[in-house]
């Protein structure tokens, strides 16, 4: 018998082969845990799903009646994930706004009714039901429901992005449960809701941003130049009227201050016989002196007589040129919706 001989005759595998048997072993084994990884990926999904009540898909636009807000409540709004239904859903972050045991003995359309009456009195102002449904979305921190935090998300503002159309639909459908539905308050609202509505279209305009966020944004950003209703500097321009400019103007002013110079804020730059330099704004001009503010506030008072040279600069302004690169996207886009609601008196 020769040494390369397998006992009984028979003929050893080839290496190569031997290999290739286990490596295709081992694919199997892979692709086969691969599976159900996936699986068990797809059946968590789906267990979610079914716990928060399930998803309805947005394939269009949303008509403005409940079943249209039905649709953006259990999908694209994603109140599904803080609020339940009645015994649709299982959240318990945020109220429930069905009918649900002692604690929920009426749906939200009902109980709306007594929270209007008690942010009439707190506030002063007259609000009817829709005004109160209309406030609890478009600024949820104004009424928290006792127990709970104040941390609904503002749904106008990314992630969730939805549009004024989209969100009178989730009005309707919350007015719908158990409450009288009133189409027409939603169409022809009242001067509370319409102000909600305007802070809405504002954020969307601006990329979706939020202009209670904004208010924070301009008091750290613009206070110390900009008079905003009698409050603030006359280094630039009062912005209390400012959304009168449109929002292309605005836009400009953030990004690129020295395109959209509002008359009278030029910067100017002055040489004196000596050499010194000062930049800024000409705030008094008279025979004999004249005033120019810095950007820092500072006035310095120049003799006419000492002046080598005076000229505007189109390229410069008061304004901080990194202004853009201090603020996030965030940023910028909630101070611009802040912005979009200064209309003035």
């Amino acid at each position: 018998m020769s040494g390369d001989s397998a006992p009984n005759g028979a003929t050893p595998p080839e290496g190569g082969g031997l290999v290739a048997s286990v490596l295709s072993h081992a694919v199997v084994k892979v692709f086969g845990f691969l599976l159900l990884v996936l699986a068990t990926f797809v059946w968590i999904g789906h267990s979610v799903t079914s716990l928060t009540g399930g998803r309805a898909r947005v394939t269009g636009p949303v008509e403005m009646t409940p079943e249209g807000g039905e649709t953006i409540f259990w999908g694209k709004g994603r109140c599904y994930t803080c609020h339940s239904m009645g015994g649709r859903g299982s959240a318990v972050r945020g109220p429930n706004l069905g009918q649900f045991g002692e604690k929920f003995a009426m749906p939200i359309g009902v109980r709306a009714a007594g929270r209007a009456r008690e942010r009439s009195e707190k506030t002063g102002e007259t609000y009817a039901t829709i005004d109160y449904l209309v406030e609890s979305v478009a600024n949820p921190g104004a009424y928290v429901v006792e127990g709970y935090k104040n941390e609904m998300a503002i749904v106008y503002a990314p992630p969730i992005s939805l549009i004024l159309d989209e969100i009178k639909a989730v009005i309707l459908y919350l007015q719908s449960q158990g409450g009288e539905l009133d189409i027409a308050a939603v169409l022809e609202p009242s001067e509370i809701s319409q102000r909600y509505f305007a802070r809405i279209q504002a954020a969307t305009a601006a990329g979706g941003g939020d202009p209670g966020a904004g208010a924070v944004v301009y008091e750290d950003n613009c206070i110390d130049c900009h008079a905003l209703k009698g409050e603030g500097s006359d280094l630039g321009p009062d912005l209390s009227a400012i959304s009168g400019r449109g929002l292309k103007f605005l836009a400009d002013a953030i990004l690129r201050p020295t395109k959209t110079l509002t008359e009278g804020y030029e910067t100017y730059v002055v040489v004196e016989n000596d050499g010194r330099q000062t930049i800024g704004l000409k705030t008094r001009d008279d025979a004999v002196e004249i005033d120019i503010t810095k950007a820092t506030g500072e006035v310095v008072t120049i003799a006419k007589a000492d002046i080598k040279e005076i000229a505007q600069d189109p390229l410069k302004s008061v304004m901080p040129d990194d202004l853009s690169e201090a603020m996030t996207v965030k940023d910028y886009q909630d101070v611009l919706s802040f912005l979009l609601l200064l209309k003035g008196e």
